[in-house]
């Protein structure tokens, strides 16, 4: 990899050329000991020609094509949706001998994080009550028990908006000041902080699915739900059912037996048809679950090895600095997580289009790199079927921040598994086996993508973003490490940590990726509070498998 201040060349095999910062038109600019005259803006995170390209010639980044040229490009021209299109390379069973060049943990080798360890042998990073729906129209009782408990029990946001919007309407009835209206006080008694100090939160999760659709719809979302009871940082779990939906209590409870589920879990069931009375539900369904919230309070955390840690990488909102910053920054932490016999996860399969070959050169076994070929290829013909193409995946945000292909998407998002052997393949909702790197079948949305990484047994998310993305999860941390450093001053709120620095400051790629590694650990061990659990940041969106990206 090599940089000229205002721009970086990637590998020594690319044609395009990527601008760190606006270029202006007549800028001359030495790539490689060639001198380009630039003969257009060119816009921060976009690219321009090496060479003069003609029609049909190939696009290289990453050393990989990621593009066809659809017209003639001068040399210095900009790479733009008007000039190129997507390409992708054929892909087939594993071509070569994969090598790995494990890194040194040795500074890693005795390190622990304070984890929750579960009768059952699962270790979490976290210790939460969750209280879901089987059909979405329980979603209002839901809501219901939220409002009656989440900030009576000290879990509200640090920023009370309740207060202020009480304020303001005593101050508005009064006619006050503006300065009056700052100055009043909150007419809440909640406390300020949970009163079970063990218990990390008691998170409630809504969704659109578990009637209509077909019985295939409902037995996916029974097994996404299974995960999540199951997961180790779950204490235990309020369900709530109409009765007569598709997704039945014991379409889930078949699904939590396949897991050992029944037996290690706290779960309340509370089906709305056999009480008569919606309040008597509710009633039953506040005192229970605080009974269990009790219980959970007893679970305390402890030193575990940092083998324990399974880390889910996902990426939201991507830009042109993404693969060149946050997402290689994130796969050397699953590298060192890995060396360490930790595990890592990698998802969001549209977004591997154009590096399957290396993907499948990676694969320990032929099992798994014929599942892989086999899931690519089933989601390509089901998208296709309803219109959805792979080359369709990159948003009119990346494609403004200089994504201008599904492949050159794709090359820089892949880079968050590090590079390490592949160990395991796994289609949706299946669980976690093995140690090391696993693939996981998921569409590229980040929160359909999150939602499955967790329901799999992930206990850690890292999450890149260029363009400022506030996903969350309701029982995993996320920490949102932002690609720019742009994104990460005007979004502090959302973003965790800035990979930005790495083309604005003198740093190393190893010593940030350290520096990343150990807020890995203090967030696992919760001493660091992701801006996304701050706010409540609480996505869960089922993936509806045949229509989306």
């Amino acid at each position: 990899m090599s940089s000229k201040n205002q721009i970086l060349k990637i590998h020594q095999q690319d044609n395009i050329i990527v601008a760190l910062e606006d270029i202006s038109m007549g800028s001359e600019i030495d790539v490689d000991g060639e001198r380009v005259v630039i003969k257009e803006f060119i816009q921060i995170k976009h690219k321009f020609s090496q060479h003069d390209l003609n029609v049909n010639d190939t696009i290289i980044q990453y050393g990989i094509p990621v593009g066809l040229a659809t017209t003639f490009i001068p040399k210095g021209c900009a790479i733009t949706t008007s000039n190129v299109r997507h390409i992708s390379q054929d892909y087939s069973t594993p071509q070569s001998d994969y090598h790995w060049d494990m890194p040194d943990v040795s500074k890693w080798q005795e390190s622990t994080f304070n984890g929750v360890k579960r009768d059952d042998g699962q270790v979490g990073t976290a210790n939460y009550w969750i209280v879901l729906p089987l059909v979405f129209c329980q979603n209002r009782n839901v809501e219901t028990l939220r409002h009656a408990l989440q900030d009576s029990l000290g879990y509200g946001l640090e920023q009370n908006y309740v207060d202020i919007a009480q304020t303001a309407i005593k101050a508005a009835s009064r006619g006050e000041t503006l300065e009056e209206y700052y100055s009043a006080p909150a007419s809440r008694d909640f406390p300020d902080k949970p009163l079970f100090e063990n218990v990390d939160g008691v998170k409630f999760i809504t969704h659109s699915s578990g009637c209509g659709g077909t019985r295939e719809d409902a037995q996916s979302l029974c097994k996404l739900l299974a995960g999540y009871i199951n997961h180790p940082n779950v204490a235990g779990a309020t369900v709530l059912s109409l009765g007569c939906q598709n997704a039945q209590i014991d379409l889930l409870k078949s699904e939590l037996e396949k897991l050992n589920a029944i037996e290690t879990k706290s779960i309340l069931w509370f089906e709305q048809q056999d009480y008569g009375l919606e309040a008597d539900m509710l009633k039953d369904a506040i005192t229970k679950t605080v009974s269990g919230i009790a219980q959970a309070n007893k679970v305390q955390r402890e030193p575990l090895p940092l083998s324990y840690l399974k880390i889910g990488v996902e990426c939201g909102g991507s830009d042109g600095f993404s693969g060149i910053t946050a997402n290689p920054l994130i796969g050397q932490v699953v590298d060192q997580l890995i060396a360490l016999n930790g595990t890592a996860v990698l998802a969001e399969f549209p977004e591997l289009c154009g590096v399957e070959q290396n993907i499948i050169n990676r694969c320990i076994t032929d099992d798994s790199s014929n599942k892989f070929i086999a899931l690519m290829r089933a989601y390509e013909q089901h998208a296709n079927a309803v219109g959805a193409r792979f080359d369709m995946n990159p948003s009119p945000g990346n494609i403004k921040d200089g994504l201008i292909t599904d492949a050159m998407k794709s090359a820089g998002a892949a880079l968050k598994g590090g590079s390490s052997p592949i160990t395991d393949v796994l289609d949706y909702t299946q669980m976690i086996t093995k140690n090391g790197l696993n693939l996981l079948c998921t569409p590229g949305n980040d929160v359909e993508s999150t939602t499955a990484l967790v329901s799999s047994g992930v206990n850690l998310v890292l999450f890149s973003t260029g363009l400022g993305t506030p996903t969350g999860n309701p029982i995993v941390p996320v920490l949102k490490i932002s690609s720019n450093s742009l994104i990460s001053q005007k979004m502090s709120d959302i973003i965790d940590f800035d990979a930005g620095s790495l083309i604005n400051k003198d740093i190393n790629m190893k010593d940030l990726a350290d520096e990343l590694f150990e807020l890995c650990i203090e967030t696992a061990s919760g001493d660091y509070k992701t801006k996304a659990m701050r706010l409540l940041q609480d996505d869960f969106i089922p993936w509806k498998r045949d229509v989306s990206l």
